[in-house]
């Protein structure tokens, strides 16, 4: 193999699956497959969704007030001491 045609087929610039004809037949059948799964199971989906703020419920209060406010107690100590 010449160094000339190794040299060629790294200057070749490489196209975007999106924009290749695979790229589009897959992105329309997923679009296909997710709009048929919505449609076909929406009733199960939206029922679902009824029950997702009580599951966050528990973990929202985990992370968002950082596990009953332990911190809260070194922060008071080092205030009394200064």
């Amino acid at each position: 193999m010449s160094v000339q045609g190794h040299t060629k087929h790294s200057d070749q610039s490489r196209t975007g699956l999106l924009s290749s004809r695979v790229g589009l037949v897959l992105l329309g059948f997923l679009t296909m497959a997710g709009i048929l799964l919505f449609t076909e199971h929406r009733a199960h989906v939206l029922g679902a969704l009824l029950y997702v703020p009580l599951l966050l419920c528990p973990l929202m209060h985990l992370f968002m007030h950082r596990g009953h406010g332990h911190g809260s107690h070194q922060q008071r100590d080092i205030e009394r001491a200064s």
